[in-house]
């Protein structure tokens, strides 16, 4: 999708979002699996894709925006193939994430947030993954990968580039 076209659900989306939001008791409250669907349809959460989801849902611009802002796994921006979400709080810094986060920048060439010119790779750090036991912790496109090091990382690389970058 350029810049310029206006995102657009399909029509068997548009159905499936009608389906979904009659399980609620009201529009609002299917605002999460909405935004997830858009997410999966468009790539990233754009200004226009969330403004298409406020419409569909009969919703405040805002209350969309309060709920992409406030969670990690919504994206506002274009990410690499392998989004790879290191967790940087307290449990995962004190068992390594902070030096794992710059070697991980280094292997690949950018800096955290960015994507590596091939469009394949992208890290960046969230709050808090929810797996302190398996600390430190990197989410890979919805996949954990607990007690992490940088020679794990180093081999997921490899292989995810070996692949050709297949998923």
């Amino acid at each position: 999708m350029s810049a310029l076209e206006q995102p657009q659900f399909s029509e068997a989306r548009k159905a499936e979002i009608a389906r979904l939001v009659t399980r609620y008791p009201g529009a609002q409250s299917a605002l999460l699996p909405v935004l997830h669907m858009a997410q999966e349809d468009f790539g990233y959460l754009s200004m226009e894709t969330q403004k298409l989801v406020a419409e569909t849902l009969g919703v405040r611009l805002m209350a969309v925006r309060e709920v992409v802002t406030f969670y990690t796994m919504f994206r506002e921006q274009p990410t690499g193939q392998y989004l790879l979400e290191v967790c940087t709080n307290a449990g995962c810094m004190l068992n390594g994430a902070d030096e794992l986060v710059a070697h991980m920048c280094d292997a690949l060439g950018i800096k955290v947030g960015e994507t590596t010119p091939d469009g394949m790779f992208t890290v960046t750090e969230v709050e808090c993954a929810g797996a302190c036991g398996g600390a430190p912790v990197v989410q890979v496109n919805n996949v954990y990968h607990e007690k992490a090091t940088p020679a794990s990382m180093d081999e997921l690389i490899a292989k995810a580039r070996s692949e050709g970058g297949a998923a």
